[in-house]
């Protein structure tokens, strides 16, 4: 029967993090730099709300888009912290998690032929869904623009069937964002184009100097960006799969059906979680930003130290650093990382064919676990560098 499944999916890989992550299982006494989820625990208060949900029965189907109150203070939160505007009633959607707004996003604005613009290297996850619309991933080399699209190459880009561009910023793997005035240039392109622009900004909260700023925001954008956002990492919440949607309620009004079919509802206890943490869990972010900028820039230092070259990161809570001087290609880097001195990275080829060269350091592991895993990866440079 395996020939009569869907030929998208059937070409489809698993995403190259959790193939490596499940070789890694293979060497329990491995260091891991794997995984993109916080090491913090879910703030209790956040907990206690979901507790409180269950023991008084709120276990039932919510709205399509989410309960009310929810919503409400989404819009609440967006326009505090980002400054977007959006009404609660028909242009915000509480999704399962960021994943699940990305394939409701992609199966709603696709149609087979068209073309997404994605700078990489890039979040694995959104080729494939790209693929099973029958639409075309445009993958943009960024690796000499630090990570960043420019103008010029958002130009050289578009074609007839262009349907949109991705901004995955804060960047995954990279941790590079984009400066006002970067994403002013790319907005003096957009504004005139007919296109859709996908912001995934699941990273927003996590933006080291200065406050993220959103494509929806600038002048004209709003009626054609579509924001993904969540709670899975600003705090720290990835199992509950709580993400939002915002888009103008034109676009809106369409994304609803998909969501509805595909999910019906967001958990509804999970919902209450989310209540609870937009409402009283404003400070919850920044203490664990606090704790993640310490890290980023220690581990800078280190590499720098050990002589491994990285942009730095801006957001989020990973390194991508240059390996390419040993001599190796990403997977091998990574593999003999692991065989030889137990430290486990993601090869950056997980991320495109533009991240060969490179691997994706996270640090949302404590100090204790980052040192020991930088002093592997000395020992393993020391070994790989200076032979090549």
């Amino acid at each position: 029967m395996e020939n009569n499944i869907n030929e998208q999916v059937k070409n489809i890989e698993i995403s190259g993090i959790r193939q490596f992550f499940n070789r890694v299982q293979q060497f329990p006494e491995a260091v891991q730099l794997t995984l993109g989820q916080p090491d913090f625990q879910t703030p209790e208060h956040i907990k206690q709300a979901a507790i409180k949900a269950i023991e008084n029965n709120l276990t039932t189907y919510t709205p399509n888009a989410g309960t009310v109150d929810l919503r409400n203070e989404a819009v609440k939160w967006a326009e505090k912290r980002f400054g977007m505007e959006y009404d609660a009633a028909d242009e915000v959607i509480v999704t399962v998690g960021a994943s699940q707004a990305i394939d409701v996003t992609m199966r709603t604005i696709l149609n087979p032929g068209d073309e997404v613009i994605i700078p990489a290297p890039v979040y694995p996850a959104y080729e494939p869904i790209i693929k099973q619309c029958g639409a075309y991933p445009v993958l943009i080399d960024t690796t000499e623009t630090n990570f960043k699209l420019t103008e010029t190459q958002l130009k050289k880009a578009l074609t007839s069937r262009t349907k949109a561009v991705m901004l995955p910023y804060p960047s995954n793997p990279t941790g590079v964002t984009l400066t006002d005035e970067e994403l002013e240039r790319l907005h003096h392109i957009l504004k005139d184009l007919d296109i859709f622009v996908v912001a995934d900004e699941i990273y927003g909260e996590l933006r080291y100097n200065g406050r993220h700023k959103s494509m929806a925001v600038m002048p004209g954008m709003k009626t054609k960006t579509i924001v993904i956002s969540g709670l899975s990492k600003s705090h720290s919440m990835t199992g509950w799969r709580i993400g939002f949607l915002f888009a103008d309620k034109s676009i809106a009004a369409h994304l609803i059906k998909v969501h509805q079919y595909n999910v019906s509802c967001a958990s509804s206890i999970s919902q209450a979680a989310a209540l609870e943490a937009l409402r009283h869990g404003a400070e919850d972010p920044e203490i664990m930003k606090q704790e993640y900028d310490r890290r980023r820039i220690w581990m800078l230092a280190k590499l720098k130290e050990i002589g491994i070259p990285a942009v730095a990161p801006e957001g989020a809570f990973y390194i991508f650093p240059d390996i390419s001087a040993s001599g190796l290609s990403s997977f091998e880097f990574s593999l003999k990382l692991l065989e030889e001195e137990k430290l486990a990275v993601v090869p950056g080829t997980a991320f495109s064919i533009y991240g060969e060269g490179y691997v994706r350091l996270s640090y949302a592991y404590a100090m204790d676990e980052l040192k020991e895993a930088m002093r592997r990866l000395e020992i393993f440079w020391g070994k790989k560098a200076g032979h090549v």
